[in-house]
């Protein structure tokens, strides 16, 4: 079941969802989900440094990303066909028994701008910075500002708390991001 605004406000008021700095619920809160903001952190590929990319590669990642930190208020330019990792400004942590799903916004949809290119589930025991995945499939570059509201995120209740949580796993590569992790794909068991 996915929570109405009602419950969504309900559940960060008694602190069964967290997110901080606390939601301006006039502005952020939606009829099912709380939009959330553009944090000042990116994680830029430099494709003219290397021919390819070997996610077997243990920290390849480093090698061919490196990391941009814009000043609030200040704006990010994607050009066409740019990918960028992102971060939102707001910190999530979730129960056990609740999972998020990030969603893009439509206005920004409209304009070229995909938020997520898989990763739109947030598991039970989620605890950190949401990052986005961030393309211009578009053929203008847009200028995306730090603070603006990026994405949205739904909440579902699980038929049962999870036995384990993200926060408890032990294979869990994102633990309490608070910046644009590169890919750790080179720590899957094979």
């Amino acid at each position: 079941m996915v929570l109405s605004d009602k419950d969504i406000k309900n559940a960060l008021e008694t602190g069964r969802i967290k997110i901080s700095p606390k939601p301006d619920f006039s502005t952020q809160l939606g009829s099912c989900s709380i939009d959330l903001r553009l944090g000042n952190t990116f994680r830029v590929f430099e494709y003219s440094k290397k021919p390819y990319i070997d996610p077997s590669k243990k920290d390849y990642s480093n090698e061919i990303t490196s990391e941009i930190v814009v000043k609030t208020g200040e704006q990010f330019i994607m050009q066409p066909g740019d990918f960028v990792l992102a971060v939102t400004y707001e910190k999530i942590t979730l129960p056990t028994d609740l999972m998020g799903r990030l969603e893009g916004r439509s206005s920004l949809g409209r304009l070229g701008i995909v938020v997520h290119s898989t990763a739109s589930i947030f598991d039970p025991g989620w605890d950190g910075k949401c990052v986005l995945e961030l393309g211009n499939l578009g053929r203008m570059a847009v200028a995306l500002t730090v603070g603006m509201r990026i994405c949205a995120m739904t909440f579902e209740e699980l038929s049962s708390p999870a036995d384990v949580p993200y926060s408890k796993k032990k294979s869990a590569k994102y633990k309490i991001q608070n910046g644009p992790a590169e890919s750790r794909i080179h720590e899957d068991k094979q």
